[in-house]
């Protein structure tokens, strides 16, 4: 069965809750499938905890047999320990995709936002109130990690978007 549309994975790493989206891309229409988090406990050793995370991410890579993953790539942390926790998260996403030879892109904070809002500097109430009106949804999803997947999830939308048109004008 062909389908019509890109199935989009995203994520939004971190070690205690990873948000996810799913959005299904066709043409210039973006729609949400599914969204939530992934949520592991500070009271597990960060083996276990990343254990939780791979195995949450082949579930919904079993699930929604997505065409690509899209994630937030670590642009700039204040807190290395921090920094190091969210590169592991990153590290086995990527593995997952890998395993399941499904390409995974990342992009930094600024391009998600620009891909969103218009403005790579936006605060995270504009990138959460445009995710709302591009979904047409009633409110934000929440926690925020949702959100941020979402915006993830549209921010590679329009990047294939822009490179079918770069595509064309080529041709």
């Amino acid at each position: 069965m062909h389908k019509d549309y890109e199935t989009i994975l995203a994520f939004d790493p971190g070690t205690a809750t990873v948000g996810w989206a799913v959005l299904h891309a066709r043409g210039d229409r973006v729609k949400l499938a599914d969204c939530g988090a992934l949520r592991t406990s500070k009271d597990e050793i960060a083996s276990q905890r990343l254990r939780q995370i791979h195995e949450g991410v082949e579930e919904l890579i079993q699930a929604w047999k997505p065409d690509v993953m899209a994630l937030e790539r670590l642009f700039f942390a204040k807190n290395q320990t921090t920094a190091l926790k969210v590169g592991q998260a990153v590290g086995v996403i990527l593995l997952a995709a890998a395993q399941s030879e499904i390409p995974a892109v990342e992009y930094t904070p600024p391009q998600v936002k620009m891909a969103v809002v218009g403005e790579g500097n936006a605060e995270k109430q504009q990138v959460q109130y445009m995710v709302t009106r591009i979904l047409k949804l009633d409110k934000a999803p929440k926690p925020d990690d949702v959100a941020d997947a979402c915006a993830i999830a549209i921010c590679h939308a329009n990047s294939r978007k822009l490179k079918a048109l770069a595509g064309e004008s080529q041709s």
